[in-house]
């Protein structure tokens, strides 16, 4: 493989980051809204911080975060991982949400130009840094004319210097194509994609505005990791394990036998040139659409270790992409 695929440049900004990145919402730990945990359960911080730095060492430099993941929580572990290294390190958080920091709370959504003012000046107080490079808007189906009225106040704060570029992270292709009309500094989409399902219409969208496409959930909420079975239950304290009705991947708690049934079809396809399950993952996304940059949750160096191991396979051969999409019947 070319080394040079290893890094790409994100859509229209200039700015260069790994073809693999980091999700950081598992790292934020418990949050809740009610009685219904948003998190993925309960996180060493001590494990988050030296898994982000082996990241960094291992060449992956693009982290995504957001505001509410641990009601603030993500961006102070991410502030500390990168302590003293923010400039080897392009960092993407998210507004759009309200929550209390002290009881982990989520409140209402907030799509309004006060709370976009607002939310910008708290991250980057969480993430104790001057800038962010890209700032998303994290409300996936805010209607288009509210979205818009934000576009103004997000080129404002590029002209100030407070983030670099912007983006929407939404599963509509429409919205995706509306804010990239809108704002110059628009450059990237970010939504749901794995070679099991996925919002493959944002896809074409992205390459007519020359957006950077950040996908969210590429091994399918760890179910492409190869950990989960049949027999699985996942917790209550992790939002999988309540299984809302968005997370079609796991039903009550358990992998749903659908998806089961087509990561068997297609299992010995992804594990070919000796990859692993959650690396031939990643590699049939690269293959999909060079424009991608995956961001699967790590929380732990092993999961650093074993998803960075996927840059050095590269892209799915074009044989093993074609055999996979027909199976999948997308062909």
């Amino acid at each position: 493989m070319n080394s040079d695929y290893k890094r790409r440049t994100l859509g229209r900004s200039g700015i260069s980051v790994s073809a693999l990145g980091i999700g950081c919402w598992a790292i934020g730990g418990p949050f809740w809204s009610g009685d219904q945990p948003l998190g993925w359960g309960e996180v060493d911080d001590r494990e988050s911080i030296r898994a982000v730095r082996r990241a960094l060492e291992l060449g992956v430099n693009f982290f995504d975060t957001a505001n509410v993941y641990g009601a603030g929580h993500s961006e102070r572990v991410l502030a500390e991982a990168l302590a003293g290294r923010r400039d080897e390190a392009v960092i993407a958080t998210k507004f759009g949400a309200t929550f209390d920091e002290r009881t982990r709370q989520v409140g209402p959504d907030d799509g309004t130009p006060a709370g976009l003012r607002h939310a910008v000046r708290e991250s980057l107080r969480r993430l104790n840094t001057d800038y962010v490079d890209l700032y998303q808007l994290h409300i996936n189906e805010l209607p288009i004319p509210q979205a818009l009225d934000l576009v103004p106040v997000l080129e404002e704060l590029v002209e100030q210097g407070l983030i670099r570029s912007y983006g929407w992270s939404t599963d509509f292709p429409e919205r995706a194509e509306a804010f990239a009309q809108a704002g110059r500094h628009c450059t990237a989409i970010q939504a749901d994609l794995s070679v099991l399902r996925g919002s493959f219409g944002v896809l074409p969208v992205a390459d007519r505005f020359d957006l950077g496409v950040i996908i969210r959930g590429p091994l399918a909420m760890g179910l492409l990791s190869g950990k989960y079975g049949a027999d699985s239950k996942l917790p209550p304290d992790d939002i999988r394990g309540l299984s809302p009705e968005w997370m079609t991947y796991f039903t009550d708690g358990r992998p749903t036998t659908e998806f089961l049934d087509r990561i068997a079809a297609i299992r010995e396809l992804l594990t070919s040139g000796g990859r692993t399950l959650a690396q031939g993952a990643l590699a049939w996304l690269w293959a999909y659409d060079a424009r991608t940059v995956p961001i699967p949750g790590c929380r732990t160096v092993a999961q650093v270790e074993e998803n960075a191991g996927a840059l050095e396979h590269g892209p799915l051969p074009e044989k093993e992409l074609a055999e996979i999409e027909r199976l999948m019947g997308r062909a």
